[in-house]
């Protein structure tokens, strides 16, 4: 099969993230993402707004930008037209990779055929997908780059799966990970770290052999932590757990994008990308889900070894001029605050210690996810 990459604009960015719907009293799931969709279609601000997987989820999604501060501001305008939409129901938003204490067992699943093929197909585990993330669209100008860009990627994704984490809890129970999101959604057929390939045709086959084997009916439903997009002539990188706030999501974004360019920029070049073997890739995965900020990652394709908040100043150093060009300094010098303050998932085991843990703690830690994403930015615990 011949599998066609969209035209797009060099290091153009677009930026999704989803979010949980809770009660505003009780910090609970609530179900009401229909009537929410229902709600703002005569706004104009809609089209920043989508449905999800289950009914408890909605997304918002920035236009095509040239900047992330561009696409923020988008996301804060989806933010706002569900506000508007949800505060007469009593229902907030919350950003995380997990809700703290909701069963799988009472959500339900959006009326969408694919989304009930999931279901059906995966039974438990894909009723378990109570998960959040943060999905963030590059740009990429010549199809021969877009494989080399995402073999490279795979190196820097403990970085964002660390300074991401948001994910301590799940069902109640604070599960000794930092991203139990990460755990959960690589389950389903196709999630996961994507192969290797050394060439589009590679790809090809691989799309070739899932269609005709019945195991996806289109290139979307390829669910890896880092994709092409060729319908939109994108990179994709979806290793993020959800943000609670802004702030963050800007920091993240940032660094992707800039990571992005960098590595187009050292084609041009014609300089060697830097790559990792995939039992090096999956160990980082491993290691950032459960560690977060404390991990020891794999550095390269030699097996050195750093504490991640160690390597991220050298990063970022490298990052900075790439971001003065594409208008995001601001926003990638957020990384160093993520690690002043704390990743998310640290704050909320705060917040958890602070209440004296239990079920009472975790109505604590919802709320304290609830009034980042009001403040746009990270929050002291409060006892």
């Amino acid at each position: 099969m011949v599998l066609e990459f969209a035209a797009s604009e060099r290091s153009s960015v677009g930026l999704e993230w989803e979010l949980a719907l809770v009660d505003a009293d009780s910090g609970n799931l609530r179900q009401v993402a229909p009537a929410v969709i229902e709600a703002v279609a005569d706004d104009v601000r809609h089209r920043y707004v989508k449905p999800e997987f289950l009914r408890n989820t909605v997304e918002v999604i920035s236009d095509v930008r040239r900047t992330v501060p561009e696409a923020i501001a988008d996301l804060k305008r989806g933010i706002a037209a569900i506000h508007d939409a949800t505060g007469p129901m009593r229902v907030d938003l919350m950003g995380a990779g997990t809700h703290p204490f909701a069963h799988w067992s009472q959500q339900k699943v959006t009326d969408k055929e694919r989304y009930a093929t999931v279901v059906d197909r995966a039974q438990v585990v894909g009723r378990q997908q109570i998960v959040y993330g943060v999905h963030a669209h590059v740009g990429i100008e010549d199809r021969a780059k877009v494989l080399p860009v995402l073999n490279s990627l795979l190196v820097y994704l403990p970085y964002l799966q660390a300074l991401s984490a948001s994910s301590p809890f799940f069902g109640g129970d604070d599960t000794g990970y930092a991203s139990m999101r990460t755990m959960i959604f690589q389950q389903l057929p196709t999630a996961g770290l994507p192969y290797q390939f050394g060439a589009w045709s590679e790809l090809e086959r691989y799309v070739a052999d899932m269609l005709h084997t019945g195991v996806i009916d289109d290139f979307t439903e390829v669910r890896w932590d880092v994709r092409p997009a060729p319908h939109f002539g994108t990179v994709e990188v979806r290793i993020c757990d959800g943000t609670s706030n802004t702030f963050e999501l800007a920091a993240l974004g940032a660094l992707v994008h800039c990571l992005v360019e960098h590595l187009s920029g050292l084609l041009d070049a014609g300089r060697r990308l830097p790559t990792m073997p995939p039992w090096f890739v999956h160990e980082n995965k491993w290691r950032a889900a459960r560690y977060g900020m404390d991990a020891i990652i794999i550095l390269d394709d030699a097996g050195e070894e750093e504490l991640v908040t160690d390597a991220l100043p050298r990063l970022l150093t490298t990052l900075e001029p790439v971001a003065e060009r594409l208008g995001c300094a601001a926003e990638l010098d957020g990384v160093r605050e993520i690690v002043r303050r704390g990743a998310s998932y640290q704050r909320q085991r705060e917040v958890s210690r602070a209440h004296g843990g239990g079920p009472v703690a975790l109505e604590a830690v919802v709320a304290s996810l609830v009034a980042e994403l009001h403040a746009g930015r990270p929050l002291p615990a409060a006892g």
